[in-house]
């Protein structure tokens, strides 16, 4: 069985914003970043919402995780829709949403937007989200690189993002084990900082309140051109059953996660990266 162990989150408004329109929720077992979109405040007003909708929790019922999550996601969505159509102040408001759920063996996650999830296993520090952006469509099409889509006018374009109808979220669950580290930030620290070099940096800090402050100073020192948001917790074992069964579980994960990958294998995707502890 699996916790949370530790987290730490901070978010930051950057070198070259007023305001700050990210939000985040950090509750054990749950995490989310909302990175929010429009302007007069509209974008902090709708990230707001997001968070404030899943501080109730996941609801009770006989669904799925997945799908009980997604029906939080859904009444953020129709919320933020109803008072963009109500207020013409907030008209055109909107907000990415990238939330996890620890759950006793795995971790489930919903996404919209381009904030993303990431996690550092064994020296590998893997991207677990597809951005919903203009570009990321385009090089999941293969019509453009992903060295291309790094230097796209346009790679800040959003195709998906709560505040409209009919909005469709993805999600996932994934296998998970003692040890893992997960990341969720919103775009202004991967905008700003090489997702390479994001693994470098978490995996070199001595820790997760370490890790949080430095990548937040990486992007600024790189330009800090948006808010910058970041959620880290770490995941331990926890009573019911002896080490064998630990590592029965971590076995029926690698073997779950290896059938993952071969699904995935027919979409392009950035090449994860294998990172080197440091002596």
């Amino acid at each position: 069985m699996l916790r949370v162990a530790e987290h730490f989150e901070r978010t930051d408004t950057g070198r070259q914003r007023r305001g700050n329109e990210d939000a985040y929720f950090a509750r054990s077992p749950l995490f989310a970043v909302a990175d929010g979109v429009g302007g007069a405040q509209a974008g902090e007003v709708a990230s707001q919402i997001a968070v404030e909708v899943l501080s109730q929790g996941v609801p009770e019922g006989d669904g799925s995780i997945e799908e009980r999550l997604r029906a939080r996601v859904e009444e953020a969505n129709m919320r933020i829709a109803e008072l963009a159509h109500a207020d013409e102040r907030r008209a055109g408001m909107s907000t990415t949403l990238t939330l996890a759920y620890v759950g006793e063996d795995e971790l489930s996650v919903v996404h919209v937007g381009d904030s993303r999830l990431y996690r550092l296993r064994d020296g590998v520090f893997e991207r677990l989200t597809d951005d919903h952006t203009l570009v990321d469509e385009l090089v999941r099409s293969g019509k453009l690189t992903q060295q291309e889509a790094e230097q796209h006018p346009q790679r800040s374009i959003i195709t998906r993002a709560l505040g409209s109808e009919g909005i469709e979220a993805d999600s996932r669950t994934w296998p998970a084990r003692g040890g893992d580290v997960y990341l969720i930030c919103s775009d202004g620290l991967t905008g700003m900082v090489d997702e390479a070099r994001v693994g470098e940096l978490l995996q070199a800090a001595p820790s997760l309140s370490s890790a949080a402050r430095t990548l937040i100073d990486a992007a600024n020192d790189a330009g800090g051109r948006d808010n910058i948001t970041v959620i880290l917790f770490r995941l331990e074992e926890v009573g019911g059953g002896d080490a064998d069964a630990a590592a029965e579980r971590d076995r029926d994960a690698d073997e779950r996660e290896d059938r993952e990958r071969d699904d995935r294998t027919a979409r392009p995707r950035a090449p994860a990266a294998r990172l080197v502890r440091p002596a």
